[in-house]
């Protein structure tokens, strides 16, 4: 018994070692990139619809544009490994991260960091399975779990949970532009222009994304009152709902710009956040 405690104690300081070493933020901070890239390719492909052009405005679309350029074999899969680094990184925050916080405050901060993870290793996961020759259609796979969902009541719950959700993740992100919380991440920045371009391009990202969310969680809301999983057409059919709307054009656009904003910041988030 005292041999197993010990050679967990071993394995955790490795472990803690790892997350803390130089080797390990560079990859970690590579995730961030690989995140921009995601959001700028993403922008570009809503600007472009709403210019009258096609495209597939989510997670899918993009990597599948990014896989097409230059290269994109080699760069999906250093995108796959970065965003896995910053996910592992952010799983050892849960772990490692929360020492000297109050007791109040450990649940938050894991609960949080633990989310981060998970997002990272999605699309870390999204970015090899692409890289590998694979992909599917997420609009028409958002559709078939929410038929299934759909199909019984405790489903039907859980599904507006996820939208509900959703639009609270929407929301924060809304605020955090808004009121700047992102800098709260962030080291030091340059001074004078450039340090406030860097807060200019997340306050636009942050409102943008947030905003797609918010349409995003609304959809999910709105299919299950329905009942037509068809309207659960993921972040792509969320974005072109906007062309629904009066000014459609100009608020996809808008939106639009903003993700490509996001993304650039992101970019430039590799930088500076806090490790």
């Amino acid at each position: 018994m005292g041999e197993a405690k010990r050679q967990a104690g071993k394995a955790k300081d490795t472990a803690e070692d790892v997350s803390d070493s130089k080797a390990f933020e560079v990859l970690a901070r590579a995730g961030y990139i690989a995140a921009g890239l995601l959001h700028i390719l993403l922008g570009v492909i809503a600007l472009r619809v709403a210019m009258g052009g096609s495209g597939e405005a989510d997670q899918g679309g993009a990597i599948s544009a990014l896989g097409d350029g230059p290269g994109g074999s080699l760069l999906l899969w250093a995108c796959a490994i970065g965003s896995i680094a910053l996910a592992l990184f952010m799983l050892s925050e849960v772990f490692f991260g929360a020492r000297g916080l109050k007791d109040s405050d450990k649940l938050k901060f894991r609960a949080k960091n633990g989310a981060k993870a998970v997002t990272y290793g999605v699309i870390g996961g999204t970015f090899a399975t692409y890289a590998a020759g694979g992909g599917s259609d997420s609009g028409e796979s958002t559709q078939g779990v929410s038929a299934t969902l759909m199909s019984n009541p405790a489903g039907s719950v859980l599904l507006m949970a996820v939208g509900a959700g959703v639009m609270v993740v929407g929301g924060y992100f809304v605020y955090s532009g808004v009121t700047r919380k992102f800098k709260e991440n962030l080291k030091s920045l340059p001074g004078k222009g450039a340090g406030q371009a860097i807060v200019r391009l997340g306050m636009a990202g942050y409102v943008a994304k947030g905003v797609a969310l918010l349409v995003l969680g609304l959809l999910f809301i709105v299919a299950t009152i329905n009942n037509d999983p068809e309207e659960s057409t993921g972040l792509d059919g969320a974005l072109k709902s906007l062309q629904d709307q009066p000014y459609g054009a100009w608020i996809l656009g808008a939106v639009a710009v903003g993700l490509i904003a996001y993304g650039v910041f992101m970019v430039i988030r590799s930088r500076y956040q806090k490790m």
